[in-house]
């Protein structure tokens, strides 16, 4: 039975070996594959750099319709909605959500905080009182009844302390929307984000990632900056809509404490509500292919009247501008015109296609 028992473990070390050089010969041939299909004399880190797809959509100045020229993109506030050098702790709050959540994070670090310190203090107080020098003669208590109550009823008090709290946070991420709250539905793409808007003409806006050069000049932070940003109002309810056209990705914006994955063949909803104006950053957070890294949102929030605004800029059309007597919108030029990141690749709202040999 021992030989069985060798000669079975000695199959098993024989397979995972196996299993291990065929996965590496694998990601061998993966990797000299993509070396033929690259022109050697370009190193990796500037393949990288020449997919940026800074260039390839200009759309927000282009082919939109009458009065473009009312939206100015806003300029960041340093250190509102993006991370900052040293931080230590969750991104400052700026939705209702958002203060919830960091409250409870808070008081769950001051509870670990003390139960930590509490810990450290009988340890000490154990190694002190019981050692061999100070307690010669150890106690033979097998049972302390009273101690044994305590250990138990303490812990689970605490843990229903905790427990309160988070359910009620995770009832209110979750809660629908209002139904005025405005629609805007973001759709993830390899690699990049194209945002629509239903409630306003169902017109769409492509975002991708600027270069370094263009987030600098425009003092933006680098790999967090877009040509395209998906504009919102602020101090409404939004009714944010995730999908994506090709692999999940996943929608989240730290500051605002907010993250939904976006799933091929399937509309996810969430409420956003932003309390001030302000440019918030986030990136996808579902690893979701070679440029996963190089698909950063950021969102703008604007006073009710700028979005109204920015909307008819962009060829759009504002619900109940003519029942309420507003001025009639303009004539709506050809939307933007999606494209995507990758030369030859099919444009937002189209399905991808299987590469070509």
């Amino acid at each position: 039975m021992k030989i069985l028992g060798s000669l079975n473990g000695f199959h098993r070390i024989v397979a995972s070996l196996a299993m291990a050089a065929m996965l590496a010969f694998g990601a061998q041939g993966a990797m000299a594959q993509e070396a033929a299909e690259t022109p050697a004399e370009t190193p990796a880190a500037e393949q990288v750099e020449a997919l940026d797809p800074a260039d390839a959509a200009e759309a927000s100045s282009e082919d939109v319709g009458p009065g473009a020229g009312a939206y100015t993109p806003m300029q960041p506030t340093p250190g509102k909605g993006m991370p900052v050098d040293g931080g230590l702790d969750v991104q400052q709050q700026y939705s209702p959500i958002g203060h919830q959540a960091n409250s409870l994070h808070i008081g769950l670090v001051w509870v670990m905080a003390i139960i930590s310190a509490f810990v450290l203090a009988l340890f000490i107080w154990v190694i002190l009182k019981y050692n061999r020098r100070a307690n010669p003669v150890p106690s033979k208590t097998s049972h302390n009844t009273l101690i044994e109550v305590i250990w138990t009823v303490v812990p689970a008090l605490v843990l229903l302390g905790i427990a309160v709290p988070s359910i009620g946070l995770l009832s209110a991420q979750y809660k629908s929307p209002p139904k005025d709250a405005i629609t805007v539905k973001a759709i993830g793409y390899q690699w990049y984000w194209g945002y629509a808007y239903p409630d306003n003409g169902d017109f769409e806006v492509v975002s991708n990632m600027l270069t370094k050069e263009e987030a600098d000049a425009r003092g933006e932070p680098h790999q967090l900056a877009v040509d395209n940003r998906m504009v919102v109002p602020a101090g409404v309810p939004i009714r944010l809509q995730t999908t994506a056209a090709d692999v999940i990705h996943s929608f989240a914006v730290p500051s605002l404490w907010f993250k939904l994955d976006a799933v091929p063949g399937r509309l996810n909803e969430k409420m956003l509500f932003i309390d001030e104006p302000g440019v918030y950053y986030g990136q996808c957070s579902e690893l979701c292919g070679a440029r996963h890294g190089y698909m950063p949102i950021a969102i703008e929030a604007l006073p009710m009247d700028q979005y109204n605004a920015w909307v008819l800029a962009q060829g759009g059309s504002i619900a109940g501008a003519e029942e309420e007597g507003a001025e009639a919108e303009p004539a709506a030029a050809p939307a933007q015109e999606p494209e995507s990141a990758e030369p030859g690749a099919p444009g937002a709202g189209a399905a991808p296609v299987a590469p070509t040999a």
